[in-house]
């Protein structure tokens, strides 16, 4: 049976409006684990490359959840305001708390997305760890306004995946920023990739080969952490 034919569409009520949700079970879950996984401000639930990478990350035993915020779900492509971009991302995590019951729940997403699962982790949301794809450190081309302020107060496991030539995250400056972090925060460059995670020919390797770097150091990152629990008893 392939991913797709085990999916399951939900209708989310967000206060007043309503959006859509996709569940897609791993094949052969890795603990019970959930990643509810937001899109970019160009993306929707079904766009390549959200749908790649749910693919991989189900393949190594996460199981997913996709959704579309609610400016897509209506048609629009300009991105809602933080708070109905946090309302929305909350309320799809609720449905998935009362249909699943996850042992472990890890928020996050591509760029914006991730953004936004990230400024709900420092608020003190619930969840067990953030899985950033392509995290938007700073406006395309406006390195000086970094959107980096909030991340001091996660308090959770984070793994972050940024493209060395991420022109919304420069390498630097990201990783003066992760120097006053949590070591809790793992970041992992992809190198020569952009914010997109697209690699050029000339690099040797291809974006599927970029795909999977991500699925492995993810895997890698939830059985050490799992392992740790497992010794400190959590």
């Amino acid at each position: 049976m392939t991913n797709a034919a085990r999916e399951h569409r939900w209708k989310v009520e967000v206060g007043a409006d309503e959006t859509t949700a996709v569940f897609q079970p791993a094949s052969t879950p890795l603990a019970g684990a959930l990643f509810v996984c937001a899109h970019g401000a160009g993306g929707h639930l079904a766009d390549h490359g959200m749908v790649q990478v749910g693919e991989a990350l189900g393949n190594i035993g996460l199981g997913i959840v996709r959704f579309n915020f609610l400016y897509r779900e209506e048609g629009s492509r300009r991105p809602d305001p933080m708070p109905r971009l946090q309302a929305c991302l909350s309320a799809v995590v609720e449905r998935a708390r009362r249909e699943i019951r996850p042992p472990i729940l890890l928020l996050g997403g591509r760029s914006m997305g991730g953004r936004a699962a990230s400024m709900l982790a420092a608020e003190g949301y619930p969840c067990d760890g953030l899985l950033l794809l392509a995290y938007p450190l700073h406006p395309s081309g406006k390195p000086e306004k970094l959107r980096s302020a909030h991340l001091e107060r996660i308090a959770v496991p984070v793994l972050c995946f940024n493209g060395t030539r991420d022109s919304l995250c420069r390498q630097d400056l990201m990783e003066g920023a992760v120097g006053r972090l949590s070591p809790a925060w793992t970041m992992h460059w992809l190198e020569g990739a952009d914010h997109g995670f697209h690699v050029t020919k000339s690099s040797g390797r291809s974006d599927a080969e970029v795909v999977s770097e991500i699925a492995e150091a993810s895997r890698d990152w939830l059985g050490r952490w799992l392992r740790g629990r497992k010794v400190g008893g959590g």
